[in-house]
């Protein structure tokens, strides 16, 4: 069962990372919790956009590695010091300028590594902009209240 609901998700984002100012947002959103799995939408924004007007490669990279930090809290709750340690991504097709989702299934969830498949898809359509295998590194536990 998850440790945290989207809305606990998205406050926890905006609590934790202050240097984000309102302005600066990349418009992420928690559409879907379950286990080991999370829908993260990314807001089309004229500032995701490349030359040629398709989605930037580092705009999709961020969406990935916060796809899979999100499943990750959702599965383990606050842990703010998780961080990525690999992330491996395919560009398949050219993303529309518009909202991208991004689908991300834990694969192994261990107590210090986990390991995710992110799958990122133009919004409407069926075939996959991009995919992204991404590893994040767990903080030991703090076991002095025991």
């Amino acid at each position: 069962m998850p440790a945290m609901t989207a809305s606990e998700l998205e406050a926890f984002l905006q609590s934790h990372f202050p240097e984000m100012p309102e302005e600066h947002d990349f418009g992420f959103r928690v559409e879907h919790v379950e286990e080991n799995f999370v829908r993260v939408r990314m807001v089309h924004h004229p500032r995701h956009l490349r030359p040629g007007g398709t989605v930037s490669g580092p705009a999709l990279m961020t969406l990935a590695d916060t796809a899979m930090y999100l499943a990750l809290l959702a599965m383990i709750g606050p842990v703010a010091m998780a961080v990525t340690t690999s992330l491996n991504i395919n560009f398949l097709r050219k993303p529309a300028p518009r909202d991208v989702i991004a689908e991300c299934r834990l694969l192994k969830l261990g107590s210090r590594l986990a390991v995710g498949d992110v799958t990122m898809f133009s919004e409407s359509e069926n075939e996959p902009v991009a995919q992204a295998t991404v590893t994040y590194s767990i903080p030991p536990r703090n076991n002095s209240a025991s």
